[in-house]
């Protein structure tokens, strides 16, 4: 819908933080950068060996995230895993990967497992976007009974990874919808980066409404849970996933107060996964203020 924007009364921003010092920890940096919002990885996300969470440190974390008022918390799942792969041996793990994903996310009162679809590799990409589908069903019912479920996250489509096009992620939601009782436990995180260097235009107006139509069509608005909002370093369709500070790469200002402005998207949370270091090189919590600030300014405009 072209035409004028209203700024959004519910917007709700956040970013990802650290685990480093215990779950709690990333609550307490949520808060101190004025987070409402956040995102975590619940393990080493190098390694495929995990450690069990400590029951007392997982209450914990939950009564910390009560008690800070957070709306809302997701998890993001390991860069190893590849439901899509042809490798068996890989694909196995990855789906056992994913379920455990889900099962520490639900332990820690966590709703959603934020997880990338896979790379292809030589397969026809057909093949592969079902057989991606296949293994997060498979996760999920190997988690039957659990509240906590997985958002497919769009991706730049950097080498063989399956994602870029709504088509593909539309696709594997119909297949993993056909399996009884998933449909509910799994939806869509949109990544503002990667869509953009996918070739998705996010502005002028006209360009963001045709997007968001194409992402109703192919996916459906209603799936969509969570965006990552990510300014990006290349340009529109570079297929290159490198992040940038709110406004300082090729997205712009604009594109970002047409976002957060766009009724069609009011509601849905914006996790910040944009660099954390600052003119030292070392990361600092006033980055995330920053950005967090720009969105907030924007929405108004």
């Amino acid at each position: 819908m072209a035409g004028r924007r209203r700024p959004t009364p519910s917007l709700v921003l956040g970013a990802h933080h650290s685990i480093a010092g215990g779950f709690h920890r990333a609550v307490e940096r949520a808060v101190e950068t004025g987070c409402e919002c956040l995102q975590i990885f619940t393990r080493n996300i190098n390694q495929w060996a995990v450690s069990p969470i400590d029951t007392e440190a997982a209450a914990v974390f939950r009564e910390a995230v009560r008690a800070a008022g957070l709306k809302l918390v997701v998890a993001h799942d390991s860069y190893l895993i590849n439901p899509a792969s042809a490798d068996p041996a890989l694909r196995k793990k990855s789906i056992a990967g994913l379920a455990e994903e889900v099962r520490r996310a639900d332990l820690l009162g966590i709703p959603w497992v934020v997880a990338h679809p896979g790379a292809a590799g030589e397969q026809p990409l057909d093949q592969a976007v079902a057989r991606a589908a296949a293994g997060i069903a498979e996760a999920l019912a190997k988690t039957t009974g659990l509240a906590a479920g997985i958002l497919i996250e769009t991706t730049a489509g950097q080498g063989s990874c399956l994602g870029a096009a709504f088509e593909e992620i539309g696709a594997m939601l119909d297949a993993i919808d056909a399996t009884p009782g998933l449909r509910k436990r799994v939806g869509v995180c949109l990544d503002t980066c990667h869509v953009f260097a996918a070739g998705y235009p996010l502005e002028p107006a006209t360009a963001l409404d045709d997007t968001l139509r194409q992402f109703d069509r192919h996916i459906g608005l209603e799936r969509l849970k969570a965006i990552h909002a990510n300014d990006s370093k290349r340009e529109l369709g570079s297929r290159v996933d490198r992040h940038e500070g709110i406004g300082k790469g090729k997205i712009g200002r604009e594109a970002f107060r047409l976002l957060v402005n766009h009724p069609k998207l009011a509601g849905i949370p914006w996790i910040l996964e944009t660099p954390k270091e600052g003119p030292d090189g070392k990361p600092s919590p006033t980055v995330d203020r920053g950005n967090l600030a720009t969105l907030r300014k924007l929405a108004q405009a």
